[in-house]
């Protein structure tokens, strides 16, 4: 008996890698598409409703609102890509400022060793979290409410036991303040508009976590366990590194926030941040980010945070009453959601 040939593959019939994608096709794969569309619709209705929005100054306090914003929403833009989420981030701003200043004003030291002190608990608390998550398996969501309530409580009760108030003591008169003040809050002139460093934090960190998703074997691990965790598991992922390391990519950012905010203003309130984690993963959702983790970028993150900047001067230029505001980043977020799921649903029937 005869073997029958298999019949020839059709001339058509090619190796996917090698076929060839139109841009078209590219820019609907992009978790960004949808944030920069919003970003372009902000921009033109501000510009028209505000004159004063394309003002170059107006433009700087623009940036200057989203760095602050976007400084946090790039890690917590991979942790989502990673499947989790981190409701203490907010408070953890908060909690590094607190540290280096309480520790360089009770100590007397240098304000250096405060700001090292401070980096050093912060990853910790980042690593804490990232730790409870792997060994007790339960949802990022209570882990992290957890660290959140506890860290709001510490954060007021140790401010009042050792200042005697919500707020921390002045260290303006410290060796090492104006030297770290250039570090984390100074700004920089460019021809006649001033723009502060932490856009320059901001771009960095894009840049950085945009760079570790694309090129690197970790960003492979980042979306691997936010797809499947227990399939990235099964190919040699190292998931429980990996999450550590994305909470104290937080962490890290938390404490750069904190030291922009402990600089810019000398004092800290103790009961500051709180809020401000639904900020960041808002930021992080506009610019694509699923909730369900495995898709997202950190470009997108970067524009999120843009667009809340935008709306959140542009709404002051336009001379409207900034109540409306909390309304307008609602509407951005259920809009942006919907424009994104379009495009992903677009990418996957055209792919």
């Amino acid at each position: 008996m005869t073997a029958t040939a298999p019949a020839p593959a059709p001339a058509s019939a090619k190796d996917e890698r090698l076929i060839h994608r139109s841009v078209l096709r590219r820019l609907l794969g992009r978790p960004e598409l949808g944030s920069v569309v919003g970003a372009v619709a902000v921009f033109v209705f501000f510009s028209i409703v505000a004159d004063s929005f394309l003002r170059a100054s107006s433009l700087s306090t623009v940036l200057y609102a989203a760095s602050t914003i976007g400084i946090m929403a790039v890690p917590v833009a991979l942790l989502m890509i990673g499947g989790e989420f981190d409701l203490s981030a907010g408070v953890l701003v908060t909690t590094s400022a607190l540290v280096s200043s309480m520790f360089s004003y009770q100590m007397t030291a240098n304000v250096w060793v405060g700001v090292g002190v401070s980096l050093l608990t912060t990853l910790a608390l980042g690593a804490f979290n990232g730790f409870m998550l792997t060994r007790t398996k339960l949802p990022s969501f209570i882990i992290t409410l957890g660290t959140f309530l506890m860290l709001t409580g510490l954060n007021l009760g140790f401010t009042k036991l050792i200042s005697g108030t919500v707020s921390t003591k002045s260290i303006a008169d410290m060796e090492g303040f104006a030297s770290a003040k250039k570090v984390f809050a100074s700004q920089l002139s460019v021809g006649s508009v001033d723009l502060k460093v932490t856009i320059l934090w901001w771009f960095g960190l894009v840049a950085v976590a945009t760079w570790i998703l694309l090129r690197t074997r970790f960003g492979n691990w980042i979306f691997a366990v936010g797809g499947e965790a227990d399939a990235a598991r099964a190919v040699g992922v190292p998931v429980y590194k990996t999450k550590i390391g994305l909470y104290m990519g937080v962490a890290f950012a938390a404490w750069v926030s904190g030291q922009h905010l402990l600089f810019s203003f000398d004092v800290v309130q103790s009961g500051e941040g709180v809020g401000n984690e639904l900020i960041y993963i808002i930021a992080a959702v506009i610019g694509g980010c699923l909730i369900t983790g495995g898709y997202g970028s950190a470009i997108g993150s970067a524009v999120g945070a843009f667009i809340f900047g935008m709306t959140s001067k542009g709404i002051v230029y336009a001379e409207w009453n900034p109540d409306w505001f909390k309304f307008f980043l609602g509407a951005m977020l259920l809009l942006a959601t919907l424009l994104n799921a379009w495009v992903r649903k677009r990418a996957e029937a055209t792919a």
